[in-house]
């Protein structure tokens, strides 16, 4: 999850975390559950990046779009790593990006694209990290800026086009177009603060029936020029008297209407609204007013963790297909060696190949655990691994170790689960024998 500072990476991150039941989904926004450390929390900003590993099942309508080699009905199991925004902690933004294969780009759709959006985003390009797009905090387009429907419009267009610009200009020819369209499904917009979120396929498919199309010719008429009139119930590719943009009319209208609705304060209206669309309210939650009553029946209608789930498991790669274009860019050998072949076809029974992005200190302060991610075999509790340092040069025995691996562990955030192994295309924390001098 990569960003520029104050985008709302670890706000959004939460619903993410919350949708895996690790936290309560009536908190994710407020928790911000990767900032683990007590400055991330007092200062409201991430310093340190942080993995949390995550467990979803997919519904039965995304299963057809999952690409291949990936087995949808297996879950998805997704290693997220949570990365600062600021200009000074950008060495934790690039190990972030080496042991991940996919990028949720967070752009402010207030501030849009800025300077570390661009930096960040060419790093992850530079490591031939496939990107999509979260256009983010909607809800103070709503309530603090108070946009017309067409403003926010060109607003959008004007924000994918400073991402495409980036994209195009950095991107490697071996990973193919990178560029996202909402009409492809890789932009979501929504609130990370309010825990909602949209993509266009989730209104395709609303008004499929309605319109009786499929919901892949309808998902084009919901973005670029395409009009509908409202009498006639017809298309248009111009904007004529009485023809309305398709994006704004099917898309932003009843979500601006629900806002404007429920900031009135008009009961009676929203209530009817809100049982057209099918959204349950619990007792306690009917008493809400205002924003609370805002984020409750967003959060339900447009749950955010839908949209970027629905991105993440269909438009970013698997690590069994990324690493095959990854490799080289990976590894410094012969590219047509046993090593390399076991990263290129992700072989878990392969030799143990794994990259240490980074050193964690333990809560005590008393030694080090190595955060990595394994990119072929696997890994065990004590098996015997080569380290090889900074300085190894191959053939030499300068800076290599050979150590146990006293434990193996998954990143949970601020917890940290112990595991008997874990295999390729996995990230992992590991423990190893302290050597004489570190002791």
């Amino acid at each position: 999850v990569i960003a520029h500072v104050d985008h709302g990476k670890s706000t959004l991150t939460d619903s993410l975390v919350a949708r895996a039941g690790i936290i309560a989904a009536a908190d994710a926004g407020d928790k911000r559950a990767t900032d683990t450390r007590q400055d991330e929390q007092d200062r409201c900003i991430t310093i340190k990046s942080t993995g949390v590993s995550l467990f979803f099942e997919v519904a039965d309508e995304m299963k057809s779009h999952v690409p291949a080699p990936s087995d949808p009905d297996r879950g998805f199991y997704i290693n997220l790593v949570d990365s600062p925004g600021h200009v000074d902690f950008s060495s934790e933004v690039t190990a972030a990006l080496r042991i991940t294969d996919g990028a949720l780009v967070v752009v402010d759709s207030v501030s849009g694209v800025s300077v570390q959006t661009e930096t960040v985003l060419r790093q992850s390009l530079q490591e031939r990290v496939k990107p999509v797009l979260m256009v983010n905090k909607l809800d103070r387009v709503i309530l603090e800026l108070q946009a017309e429907l067409e403003d926010t419009y060109q607003n959008f267009v004007k924000i994918l086009e400073n991402v495409n610009v980036i994209i195009a200009t950095y991107m490697d020819e071996v990973c193919g177009d990178l560029q996202v369209y909402p009409d492809q499904g890789t932009v979501a917009f929504g609130s990370g603060l309010q825990s909602w979120g949209f993509t266009l396929t989730h209104f395709a498919k609303l008004y499929a029936e309605k319109f009786k199309a499929t919901p892949e010719k309808l998902i084009k008429k919901f973005w670029g020029d395409h009009f509908f009139n409202n009498k006639t119930g017809k298309w248009s590719k111009q904007q004529d008297d009485g023809y309305v943009r398709g994006f704004s009319k099917f898309v932003l209208e009843p979500i601006f209407r629900m806002f404007k609705l429920i900031m009135e304060e008009n009961v009676e209206k929203y209530t009817k609204l809100i049982n057209t669309i099918g959204i349950k309210l619990t007792n306690d939650e009917k008493a809400l007013t205002g924003k609370p009553l805002v984020k409750t029946v967003m959060r339900k209608w447009l749950s955010a963790s839908d949209a970027l789930l629905e991105m993440i498991v269909v438009h970013l790669p698997s690590p069994a297909a990324a690493q095959k274009y990854r490799v080289d860019a990976l590894y410094e050998g012969p590219l047509d060696d046993a090593a390399a072949n076991a990263i290129r076809d992700c072989n878990k029974e392969g030799p143990l190949m794994l990259y240490v992005s980074k050193m964690i200190p333990t809560p005590d302060n008393a030694r080090f655990i190595a955060f990595g991610r394994v990119f072929a075999g696997t890994i065990r509790t004590g098996m015997k691994a080569r380290i090889m340092g900074p300085n190894y040069i191959p053939g030499e025995k300068k800076d290599l170790h050979v150590k146990n691996i006293q434990r193996t562990l998954i990143m949970m955030g601020a917890r940290t689960e112990a595991v008997d192994d874990i295999p390729c295309g996995n990230t992992c924390l590991l423990y190893t024998s302290p050597s004489p001098r570190d002791s």
